[in-house]
């Protein structure tokens, strides 16, 4: 296995879908005999919203339906913007220590043109470009976009296009942090990533999570579970419509908790939020004294300099507590650690590989590195790589309150890697269980 190439990709399978295995094919059929890495977020996707599933069963599905081995990708870095997603996800790549190939999709198929427009990124001059279009109130990516166009002279549409720009800050992490993994682009079939509707068999997933909270809400009857199995493996399918509607994530939920922090912080302690600057305080406690929803709120407080998704990140970090001086010091150090959702035995070798190679510990159990106890201590007194950990423990708490029926124990303490074993038979002829417990690879460094 050692001279076979291993594919990294960076995802949020929120959920898996067909676009998910028609990009798995692809890699399959370019490199027949890689192995597959997924680094997956975690409880709370890059757009600031509770995943449709938790994260143990999303890398279970991963699994099942392709990849080999997924490692998680921390809070500090998922709900972050596509250049800290981007390049938590790149860091988490190279300290694995075994990845030959980056594989991720764009709208565009030209590879040469993304990479210019990636090297064209870390320029001084579309810097200050780019610095002087935020002052005039432009949102990131629009200023992002227009700096960037005009210095290689490409349409603006090409960087406006969300798989088109994360595949641009993917290469640009590359660069900096991983220079010796071989890009593969895989051209993006089917629905577009904004798309709200089901109209072939490979549909965006914003339009299978809307789908989803028709089905949930009942206000649309048209959307039925029938229209989502043309979009959705088997067993997605099925792990989606156990959960409805009892433990389906409604971030509503969550609204009367984050009136209870803007009624109780201070100005002060506000202004030191991740995403927090420019007054965006002050505007933000006024439309929560008119807001009925968290919908509403974000509907209020929405303007060309921020954008939905990026006020839905802020609100989360408020939540949560995460600073301005955290942000800064994750993103200096980079990942702590390497944490372990689910694999196949193939993904076991590669964890083994790992160990000898890797930069960062393995996680396969939270305790040994951060307990109940030590994670209610003042941050001063953590490591780096407790203080990390300790963000993931709170936002996997946090998504439990965005359900109906929530499990009030603080599941990372409980939840061990999923191994799925590649489907055999015994001597029987009778097809063996996928489905092991997790009994190796536990390391208490």
């Amino acid at each position: 296995m050692s001279s076979n190439p291993v594919v990294g990709i960076i995802a949020e399978y929120n959920p898996f879908h067909n676009g998910h295995a028609y990009q798995i094919a692809r890699i399959r059929a370019l490199l027949p005999d890689a192995a597959l890495v997924a680094v997956m977020s975690g409880s709370f996707t890059q757009r600031g919203e509770p995943t449709v599933l938790d994260q143990w069963q999303r890398a279970a599905l991963a699994i099942e339906n392709g990849i080999d081995l997924v490692i998680e990708l921390p809070y500090a870095f998922s709900c972050r913007s596509a250049q800290h997603f981007a390049t938590g996800g790149i860091r988490l790549l190279a300290a694995l220590g075994c990845v030959t190939h980056l594989a991720f999709g764009a709208e565009t198929d030209d590879l040469p043109l993304l990479i210019q427009l990636a090297e064209a990124s870390d320029l001084q001059a579309v810097k200050e470009d780019l610095h002087q279009r935020l002052k005039e109130g432009r949102s990131y990516a629009a200023a992002f976009a227009g700096a960037v166009a005009q210095r290689c002279s490409c349409p603006p549409s090409i960087l406006r296009q969300p798989n088109n720009i994360l595949a641009i800050e993917y290469l640009r992490a590359r660069t900096h942090f991983a220079p010796k993994l071989h890009p593969l682009l895989i051209h993006r079939e089917g629905a577009a990533y904004h798309d709200e509707s089901i109209v072939s068999n490979i549909a965006s997933a914003s339009a299978i999570r809307c789908t989803l909270s028709r089905l949930l809400s009942q206000q649309d009857p048209s959307p039925s579970w029938q229209e989502l199995t043309s979009v959705l493996p088997d067993s997605v399918w099925e792990a989606l419509h156990s959960s409805v509607p009892l433990h389906f994530p409604r971030q509503a939920f969550l609204y009367r908790s984050l009136l209870t922090m803007l009624r109780t912080i201070s100005d002060d302690d506000l202004r030191t939020i991740v995403g927090i600057r420019e007054g965006l305080e002050h505007r933000l406690l006024r439309a929560s004294r008119l807001a009925g929803n968290w919908q509403d709120l974000l509907g209020k407080l929405g303007t060309r300099r921020y954008p939905t998704s990026s006020l839905s990140r802020i609100l989360l970090h408020l939540l949560l507590n995460f600073k301005k001086e955290d942000a800064a010091r994750f993103d200096g150090n980079g990942p702590s650690y390497l944490r372990v959702l689910a694999m196949n035995d193939i993904g076991a070798a590669l964890l083994h590989r790992a160990k000898e190679r890797s930069t960062l510990p393995l996680l396969t159990k939270v305790t040994p590195f951060l307990n109940d106890k030590e994670r209610r201590k003042d941050k001063n007194c953590l490591s780096p790589l407790q203080q990390m950990l300790r963000f993931d423990l709170l936002a996997t708490e946090l998504r439990e309150l965005t359900l109906p029926q929530p499990n009030l124990a603080c599941r990372d303490f409980l939840e061990s890697p999923r191994f799925l074993a590649r489907q055999s038979t015994n001597r029987s002829g009778e097809a063996e269980d996928l489905h092991r417990p997790w009994h190796c690879l536990h390391d208490e460094r």
